[in-house]
Parts: C-alpha cells; structure tokens; sequence
C-alpha cells in the first residue's frame, strides 16, 4: 500500500521559548474586543506554523495608547466590572468609563485576559502582555516589532 504517513510535531519548550518575539501593538482608535481577540491570537502562539496547544509558544505583546481604546454601542457606561475584595459586602462594581479614568490599562488586561485559556498555562501566557497608558513604554530595549493589527487574519 502506497500511503504517506503524516506525523505532528511537537516543539519543545526550549525551541519555544528561542522563537518568542516583541510585538508592539498601538491601541489608539481599536475597538476593545477586536484588539483583546487579536493579542490573545498573538500571545497564543497561533500565527506561528510551530504552533503547540500545551507550550506557551507566543510572542510578548506591549500595548501602547491604552486609553484611547474605543467602546462601541452604549457599552461605555452600560458595562459592568464585577470583583470582589474577599469581605462581607465587599462586591465592588465598574464601568468601563470609571475604569478609563482610574486605570486605563486594566481595561485592556482584563479582556485579553478573560480571552486566554483558564489554568496554569493561560496564568503564564497573562505575564507576556505588557500595557501601557500612554504612547511611551519601557521595553525598548527588546526592540519591539510594530504590529498592524488589520493584518492579522485569525483562523478558527
């Protein structure tokens, strides 16, 4: 019989870790949801033929411009942040408005965030997002890539 045999490979977490880029991503104008989707795409690993499920293979992210992130719709105000300070009566709420004026970095951390996957390997993968509120950053010294987010085409 005539067959090709085709086997997936894995990479290692040594060759994984050898292949990680910089990527700076500017937030300036980029729906939130859009932006968060795309950065989790990047911090994956998913653009990258080695892809590997159980490895973080993925590239750091520095996002810049973190307050002139846009909502779209009435969620600005409508929104809701729910936390909990871990005392009776201790649940705390936040709109997105309140939470641009406060912490404008938070916004962005938490939906790439809630976009990566919820155990010990989404845990490390959160580490590799670096966001600033301003158009300055203190990573350039890894010489951070520019990164057009309109050219990322995400696979299902």
């Amino acid at each position: 019989m005539n067959t090709r045999s085709y086997n997936t490979e894995s990479i290692s977490v040594e060759e994984a870790k050898a292949k990680k880029e910089w990527l700076l991503v500017d937030a300036e104008n980029e729906t939130l949801g859009r932006l968060a989707s795309k950065v989790a795409y990047l911090v994956r690993g998913k653009h990258k033929t080695s892809f590997t499920p159980h490895i973080d293979c993925g590239d750091n992210v520095v996002i810049i411009n973190a307050e002139k992130v846009r909502l779209t719709g009435k969620k600005m105000d409508q929104k809701v942040y729910t936390r909990y300070t871990g005392y009776p009566g201790g649940q705390r709420f936040a709109t997105p408005r309140e939470l641009l004026n406060k912490k404008p970095e938070q916004i962005i951390t938490l939906a790439v965030g809630r976009m990566l996957p919820k155990n010990k390997l989404g845990d490390k993968l959160r580490t590799n997002v670096f966001v600033y509120a301003g158009g300055t950053h203190k990573h350039e010294a890894q010489n951070p890539k520019k990164v057009d987010l309109k050219t990322i085409k995400e696979r299902a």
